[in-house]
């Protein structure tokens, strides 16, 4: 701190015979403090004002002394310290001198110790309550620290107290809420280790409850680089929901003056729009574990939204089984679960739940729809999705909705697929079962648990099934068909479904005497697919066979997960030119990105000390490596929409480019752990060229 030369000093001691001074005072004086303030804002007047307006100022500071409970020794303290400031900026030359240091820099204000508390005080009334609150609790630590009992001690502790409820209000009124919250929490433990004020203390603890919603709000809606703020946001919010009883608010004592219901609702639909969707599942689910049936609600949405945006239809799954367990009498659920099964391409029963629907504004609008039930269904379900599913979250874009990409995604279809492979099997297995021997009185029935395993369970078969014993044992191609037609156990269902201007497969499956199911790709297997039965012995329905057969389909869903997860190496020559156009950058960037991409994926990536600098192959590496102990891989979509050059130099360039990312967290099932979206991330690039090459040497991002 920059102080005023000694010489005004001088001459205003020998006029005040006191020590209140701008720079270093003398040894002999005791050790002095140091103040950030000047002595127009100690007075708390204008620097223009005249000395007649400067003496009225202080008659009426001097009348109005803090009445919060200090000693008198500091309340003469303050009036001692008014008076010299007064007397110094009263006398024309003095004030004359100080003027000319402060427009030369000086700042700030130096007193005997022996005046402190005083001058924490006028500090505090100057409205600079946190320097106050912060220089109170140094004074209050040792070596500094007053004797205990003394009027100091409380007086310091008072003004601790004081400046430190102001401090966080003023913090909140620059809604600096975190920074807001510190200082509370700051001030609590003070007087907690001092063990005196319990009102002022209950104060603290009050001011800092009510401040929680905007703390959260505060860490959730910062830059995205600030990763450490938004997780302790996400953590502030779920104790927050927990202690108040969940989004329904069951145990609202426990956070009283916190939020009514109605505030708490509107707080929390302004605070998802910061929270990814795999955030929101979690804690979601987390809250519905502790009892919460909105959160139950909330979190299938947030299943079909990750789902659907993801192209992952093993969410939507998972949702369905969700919304099935929940119990809202209020909610009619059907329509709901009807888009569900539209989207893993169950027609038939996406078509029984919207019918069975007791919403009869529904039921009217699909009678007044003009066109078939399917196409008023694919509506309904386009118009949810936009308008209740994907809106909320920070990485999914609400406005786009297009069923037809989503059936003509190849991860969709091959999960519809195999759904059909085990419904297929599990009918034929049942099949095989109602025409066993009558000794043996009961067949499986194939159900799926909430955990996606297909389990069995026992039901009786009717008796009067015309098929006896003695024709399993003559079973053969030729009786194949008369078999199939007297049992009435042979399913074909080949549904064409119309979407917009195009069709598309939902379902086509055979179901084979015999525990035989094949999933038909294509209309023109299923000839195929006959004639293979041919190959069949006459002990086809032994178990062996069927365990044969189904390991073929399990070996052969493993080639088609083993040839996705092949290695890919990029390569990159060099980039060696003296002035590369902005392609060549850009084309550099691309590579930086697909060898970190493939790298994190679990692949190599020879060219990539071509790319970038040592630290930056290092900095990948060492994330793999922290993957790979863990078990788990990163996939990273990020493309490049805008590329600008900001500076030039013979062997520095920064680049600014604007990218489309995407990425997920897989562990070692190829399950997804976490996912982020985000459709603009600015990024700063520097490159610098050593060795004759360019190379990436940093990036940063955000704006």
């Amino acid at each position: 701190m920059s102080v005023v030369p000694c010489r005004t000093v001088r001459a205003w001691e020998t006029k005040c015979a006191e020590s209140l001074s701008l720079s270093r005072v003398r040894a002999n004086r005791g050790k002095a403090v140091e103040l950030p303030i000047d002595h127009f804002r100690l007075l708390g007047v204008n620097p223009s004002v005249d000395s007649e307006v400067v003496l009225r100022n202080l008659q009426v500071r001097l009348d109005r002394s803090p009445d919060q409970g200090f000693t008198h020794e500091a309340i003469d303290q303050r009036s001692q310290l008014l008076r010299l400031t007064a007397d110094l900026l009263s006398d024309s030359s003095l004030r004359q001198e100080y003027e000319e240091a402060l427009l030369g820099g000086a700042e700030g204000l130096e007193i005997s110790s022996s005046r402190e508390v005083g001058g924490l005080i006028l500090l505090w009334e100057a409205d600079s309550s946190l320097e106050a609150f912060q220089l109170s609790c140094k004074a209050l630590q040792p070596p500094q620290a007053p004797a205990l009992g003394s009027g100091r001690e409380a007086d310091l502790t008072l003004l601790a107290a004081l400046s430190c409820i102001s401090a966080a209000r003023q913090e909140q009124e620059d809604r600096h809420y975190e920074s807001a919250a510190i200082v509370l929490q700051q001030g609590i433990q003070l007087l907690q280790r001092m063990g005196k004020l319990p009102d002022q203390r209950d104060q603290l603890e009050a001011e800092l409850q009510a401040l929680l919603p905007f703390r959260i709000l505060d860490l959730l809606s910062r830059e995205l680089g600030d990763q450490s703020s938004h997780q302790e946001g996400v953590q502030l919010l779920n104790n927050f929901v927990n202690k108040r009883g969940g989004l329904e608010g069951r145990t609202p004592e426990k956070v009283k003056n916190l939020l009514g219901q109605d505030e708490f609702e509107r707080f929390f639909q302004q605070i998802r729009q910061f929270l990814t969707v795999q955030e929101q599942i979690d804690l979601f689910l987390g809250w519905r574990a502790a009892g919460s049936i909105d959160a139950g609600f909330l979190g299938a949405l947030a299943l079909v939204a990750a789902g659907y945006s993801r192209r992952k239809p093993d969410r939507l799954q998972d949702a369905r089984r969700l919304l099935e367990k929940i119990n809202l009498p209020e909610l009619d659920l059907l329509p709901l679960l009807g888009c569900i099964d539209l989207l893993l391409a169950d027609v038939d029963l996406a078509q029984e739940r919207f019918l069975k629907s007791s919403d009869s504004e529904l039921k009217i609008w699909l009678e007044k729809f003009p066109g078939d039930n399917l196409g008023a269904i694919c509506e309904y379900c386009r118009d949810w999705l936009r308008k209740d599913v994907l809106p909320g979250y920070r990485d999914v874009d609400a406005q786009v909705v297009d069923l037809e990409a989503w059936f003509a995604d190849r991860d969709v279809q091959t999960y519809i697929e195999r759904l059909d492979r085990k419904l297929a099997r599990s009918q034929a297995f049942s099949f095989f079962n109602s025409i066993a021997p009558k000794d043996d009185i009961t067949s499986n029935r194939v159900e799926e648990t909430e955990g996606g395993v297909i389990q069995s369970s026992s039901c009786e078969v009717d008796e009067s099934n015309e098929l006896q014993p003695e024709n399993i044992a003559t079973f053969s191609p030729k009786n194949l068909g008369s078999i199939l037609a007297s049992a009435n156990h042979l399913t074909i269902h080949l549904t064409k479904t119309f979407l917009g201007k195009s069709y598309f497969k939902v379902l086509a499956s055979l179901v084979v005497f015999g525990g035989i199911a094949v999933s038909a790709k294509y209309l023109n297997l299923f000839n195929a697919n006959l004639r293979s039965l041919g190959n069949i012995p006459q002990n086809a329905l032994n178990n062996d066979t069927q365990t044969s057969l189904d390991k073929n389909l399990i070996e052969e869903d493993s080639e088609e997960d083993a040839g996705a997860s092949l290695e890919i190496g990029i390569k990159f020559d060099p980039l060696t030119v003296d002035d590369p156009t902005e392609s060549q950058l850009r084309a550099l960037l691309e590579a930086w990105l697909a060898s970190k991409s493939v790298v994190l994926a679990g692949g190599n990536s020879d060219s990539l000390p071509n790319i970038a600098r040592p630290n930056l192959v290092k900095r990948v590496e060492e994330e793999r490596a922290k993957d790979s102990l863990a078990k788990e891989t990163q996939t990273i979509d990020a493309t490049i929409n805008t590329l600008r050059i900001i500076s030039r130099k013979t062997r520095r360039i920064e680049l600014k480019a604007q990218l489309v990312y995407r990425d997920q967290r897989l562990n070692s099932l190829g399950q997804t752990i976490s996912e982020t979206y985000i459709p603009k991330l600015f990024v700063t690039y520097i490159l610098g060229r050593d060795k004759q090459k360019w190379r990436l040497h940093e990036y940063i991002s955000g704006n």
